[in-house]
């Protein structure tokens, strides 16, 4: 548990134990635990349940204490794990998702999601039926998903509780006391989504946003060197989308590693350090084949992703060597196409959510479909409403391999008492924050510290 407080808080170094935890029993299942509504592992208890509902027992009344340990009746470790990689699917989804999470319906779906001969019409209609059951998913919760926050805080908690605490010191989430993230990016996935990359990057411009463009190597279109240096030269990013987006990266195990051989040489070829996977398929136990420094091929919330799931997180996490920068907001394609939706009101809900939890706001926006009249007033609408934000609350606006280089950075970072003072030390330093977390009427309230 210690370690996943640090690697989420930064908490200083010479705090007692926060807990000592039994080995769990039983079988894997849901259960809750204060705020954290669906934790899903073994729980010594072995009153978990196979599905998520509203009844399922909350087991924070078995903790105990023993002076400044704590005994929970889980492996906290074990549950944040869990969540992050999605282990829970084959539970959850044995019910209503099935159908969704099942690898032959999948690639079906894939094939008429990309076959280009079929009218647009009918592939939309399909697509409607094979989504047409996620309102009945009730985890991860819609439209964010924010249990493993939740679950630290109230591990946080419990530790200031065991040592009489109501103030615990800890690195603020974002560099210069920012009070949220958000990272813009954009898929381009047919030819001429790359001939109207330019005119996207206008457009973002325009309105003082910096994206990152992810462009498929091989077999979709031509990567001439002239349109990867033009998108950096304006000072926008360029990262590997898949290797050929056929949706079968991920189907068998020596077919992905002979194309992670291929991506990898496109990550030095093209000296990029970010990667998405096609259609958000992946396997997070397979990461360690990868060369690239970060991903961003994992849903908050998968309902309306051909792969159904979810990290259940606002905040990047490291899957080994590599920073997994979740994708937090509904997919443009989702929005027009699947839930008719031609405003920004679900956008604007998940931006609201999001920056609750101080956590990290990120869009995908194709230039392939964004170009259609409607969608195009629509994406406009947000481009002002996020200029708005940034300007009036100090929002972090920046590219996904800036976030990684400061999530590395803060993960390096040591938080030392220097008398009646609290001193970071490490990379960036300059820019990070000591802030406090405060227990009032129950809750857990952050404040950032004056300089």
């Amino acid at each position: 548990m210690e370690l996943n407080l640090s690697e989420y808080y930064r908490l200083p170094l010479d705090l007692p134990c926060f807990a000592a935890s039994p080995e769990p029993s039983g079988e894997s299942g849901f259960f809750r635990f204060g705020s954290a509504a669906a934790c899903y592992g073994k729980c010594k208890s072995e009153l978990t349940s196979k599905i998520t509902r509203q009844d399922i027992r909350d087991v924070s009344q078995d903790v105990r204490f023993e002076g400044s340990k704590i005994y929970l009746p889980f492996d906290p470790s074990q549950i944040i794990e869990n969540l992050r990689h999605e282990r829970y699917a084959i539970s959850q989804f044995n019910g209503t998702g099935r159908l969704a999470n099942n690898s032959i319906v999948r690639s079906i779906y894939y094939l008429i999601r990309e076959n280009l001969t079929i009218p647009i019409s009918v592939r939309r209609q399909i697509q409607k039926i094979y989504f047409s059951n996620w309102r009945e998913l009730c985890f991860p919760a819609w439209p964010v998903d924010c249990t493993v926050d939740n679950l630290h805080e109230e591990l946080l908690k419990l530790s200031m509780q065991a040592q009489g605490l109501q103030r615990m010191p800890f690195i603020w989430f974002w560099p210069d006391g920012a009070p949220s993230c958000l990272v813009m990016t954009h898929d381009v996935e047919t030819s001429a989504g790359r001939d109207l990359t330019p005119k996207l990057m206008d457009l973002d411009q325009s309105y003082g946003i910096k994206a990152s463009f992810q462009v498929v190597p091989e077999g979709r279109y031509q990567v001439p060197d002239e349109f990867v240096n033009e998108i950096r030269r304006r000072g926008f990013e360029f990262n590997i989308h898949d290797l050929s987006h056929d949706g079968s990266l991920f189907r068998q195990r020596e077919e992905f590693l002979r194309r992670t051989t291929k991506i990898n040489e496109y990550v030095r070829r093209y000296q990029t350090r970010g990667f998405r996977s096609g259609a958000m398929y992946r396997n997070q136990d397979w990461y360690d084949a990868f060369e690239f420094s970060y991903d961003m091929s994992v849903p908050c919330v998968g309902h309306l992703e051909p792969q159904r799931g979810g990290c259940c997180t606002v905040m990047p996490y490291f899957v080994g060597k590599i920073l997994e920068i979740p994708l937090t907001a509904v997919q443009d394609y989702s929005l027009f196409h699947i839930l008719d939706d031609y405003s920004i009101d679900l956008w604007k809900e998940q931006f609201a959510l999001i920056k609750q939890k101080h956590g990290l706001m990120s869009f995908i926006v194709h230039p392939d479909y964004i170009f259609e009249s409607r969608a195009l007033r629509v994406y406009e609408t947000l481009l002002e409403y996020l200029r708005d934000r940034i300007m009036q609350e100090n929002v972090w606006m920046t590219l996904p391999g800036e976030v990684d280089r400061w999530w590395r950075a803060r993960s390096q970072m040591k938080l030392v008492q220097h008398g009646d003072n609290w001193v970071i030390h490490g990379p960036e330093k300059e820019r990070a924050r000591l802030a406090y977390a405060n227990v009032e009427r129950g809750r857990l309230v952050y404040e950032i510290a004056r300089i």
